[in-house]
């Protein structure tokens, strides 16, 4: 029988049943289990319904299917915080595929060894690739790093691998909602919430052999995805700068400068679609930053 973990799993997910069939197998099939999962579905309850129905009947570990109106991913993040038994969150997608070693290595970080408050890890392209198909937020650093107070928040980790001691989390007041998938913030719920977390102290551990996997897109999600994370980043950005935070005008110098180094060279190099993404990207970046300034 397979140790139990006083880990609490939450996935947010909408009207995608075989995404999170492919999810809950991956988390399931790990070397130990999560104390509860908690399913944030911000779509049609009877979609996924048959799938947790099915997955409760085959495992004893509460599953636990949470509906919520379609606010967004950091209102299903911060839903399923509230809602958590367990002291420890680790938060990942319905587009993601858990390693078997994931939660072993969580609770490597966070119980076994307690100098983390929060962990996050690598993430990996899901499956062989085609050629019309591209991976995306891809993290595959192999070195071990600990962040706290200021840093560059998205060399931290990305909120589909990630960890964290409730009660940090509580101290921030979680995810902010007018940030991240879904809301009209787009994107960068997860760089905001990093952010805020070392601002007062935490201490985040990027850990390279906690493996998620994530789903590739076609050009047409890319370059969505590009535009909405852009978007996200001038929204993130702005709603700091606003408040007089210089670092949040370094941190927008910093990724201003990295885009459109990456735009001219895939100008440079004839790639069409890198190109178009980042001439998008700079328009997406600048409409996040009008929207992160009129946020109060």
């Amino acid at each position: 029988m397979r140790k139990i973990t006083n880990i609490t799993v939450a996935i947010p997910t909408v009207d995608r049943p075989a995404e999170l069939t492919r999810c809950l197998d991956g988390i399931f099939k790990g070397t130990i289990l999560p104390a509860e999962v908690l399913i944030i579905n911000q779509g049609d309850y009877h979609v996924v319904e048959p799938v947790i129905k099915r997955f409760q009947l085959l495992h004893s570990t509460p599953i636990i299917h949470c509906s919520q109106p379609p606010k967004g991913l950091s209102a299903a993040r911060n839903l399923a915080t509230n809602q958590a038994h367990c002291h420890i969150i680790a938060f990942t997608d319905d587009d993601c595929v858990p390693a078997p070693d994931w939660l072993a290595h969580i609770e490597k970080v966070l119980i076994s060894t307690p100098t983390a408050d929060g962990v996050a890890g690598s993430i990996q392209p899901l499956g062989i690739g085609y050629p019309d198909e591209f991976p995306v937020s891809i993290r595959v650093s192999k070195k071990r790093m600990k962040y706290q107070r200021r840093t560059l928040p998205w060399h931290v980790g990305s909120g589909g691998n990630f960890a964290i001691r409730r009660k940090k989390l509580l101290v921030v007041g979680g995810f902010d909602e007018r940030l991240g998938a879904g809301s009209p913030g787009k994107a960068a719920e997860d760089t905001d919430l990093f952010y805020r977390l070392l601002r007062v102290g935490t201490v985040i551990q990027y850990e390279p052999e906690l493996v998620i996997y994530h789903e590739r897109q076609d050009a047409t999600r890319l370059i969505r995805s590009f535009w909405n994370y852009s978007y996200g980043i001038g929204a993130f950005t702005a709603k700091h700068a606003r408040t007089g935070d210089l670092y949040a005008v370094y941190m927008l110098g910093v990724w201003l400068f990295w885009l459109v180094w990456r735009t001219a060279s895939s100008i440079v190099r004839r790639n069409r679609i890198y190109a178009g993404e980042g001439l998008l990207s700079l328009r997406g970046c600048g409409h996040g930053l009008a929207y992160g300034f009129r946020l109060r």
